[in-house]
């Protein structure tokens, strides 16, 4: 495996970062996934503009954008796979313990790794925390991400590979990693991003080749919802046949096995789509 590490490849085993770096000791960076398929990134440019507005939320420096796709380009070409997860991470660097940030200047780093096609359904499950619409890190992609680790970890315990969140004043908000829709008498609707949800791309795509609604919706409607999907860099469109106790028959229904081709024919057509 080769890994981009701060302008150069490496061996896995000889890519590492400080242990002073602050996206390892305030968890202070911000990252995107893309979906690789046969060596080529798919949706790059929507990712890129992403992971720039995230570092400015942050306060980081904007990413060298060349440098990014570079990169990229490069670690595709060194480790060919047929479907893989494209990760990359930029972080605040070198930095003395604590918040203060040092002056070395940001660490990127991009990897990818091997993975498989999701399954048509999955089952998830509701949590008790929140999402926080009004904090500082709302809609962005940072490495700040224990609480989604241990949320993530509460659907594994239920034989779920996603669980959802209400935010502060009981909406539906999003999975740990995904973002989710339902059907309400034949309607699609999502989450709008001030709920606190991010702003996926495979959301945003989404919508506009859907037509979903973007719609304040309130947690409960997951215990009416006609049909639930999530979506996701690798999830694509995925159908959800389970919320905690609750079987939804037939699943994908109708609606999103619609919203799963359209997924599939226009990703197939663009893999950059503007």
């Amino acid at each position: 495996m080769r890994i981009w590490l701060d302008g150069q490849l490496r061996d896995a085993e000889n890519a590492r970062v400080s242990v002073f770096d602050h996206g390892l000791t305030v968890g202070d960076g911000v990252f995107e996934t893309l979906k690789a398929v046969d060596g080529e990134a798919f949706a790059l440019t929507r990712h890129l503009d992403r992971l720039t507005r995230s570092a400015r939320g942050l306060g980081l420096p904007d990413p060298d954008l060349d440098e990014v796709r570079r990169a990229c380009a490069a670690v595709l070409e060194a480790n060919p796979m047929p479907l893989g997860r494209l990760r990359i991470t930029y972080t605040g660097g070198l930095s003395p313990l604590g918040s203060d940030r040092g002056e070395t200047g940001p660490t990127l780093v991009v990897a990818l790794g091997e993975t498989t096609r999701r399954p048509d359904t999955t089952a998830v499950i509701t949590v008790p925390w929140v999402r926080n619409e009004r904090s500082a890190l709302a809609g962005l992609k940072t490495t700040s991400y224990a609480e989604n680790v241990v949320a993530l970890a509460k659907a594994h315990e239920a034989g779920a590979s996603e669980a959802l969140f209400a935010n502060t004043v009981g909406q539906l908000c999003e999975g740990t990693g995904s973002n989710v829709f339902v059907v309400l008498d034949g309607e699609l609707h999502t989450p709008p991003v001030p709920s606190g949800c991010l702003a996926g791309i495979t959301r945003a795509l989404a919508v506009e080749w859907t037509g979903a609604h973007e719609t304040d919706l309130p947690f409960d409607v997951l215990e009416r919802a006609d049909e639930i999907f999530l979506t996701s860099t690798l999830r694509d469109v995925q159908g959800v046949h389970r919320v905690d106790g609750r079987e939804l028959a037939a699943a994908p229904g109708p609606v999103t096995a619609k919203a799963m081709r359209i997924f599939d024919e226009r990703a197939a057509q663009d893999t950059d789509p503007a």
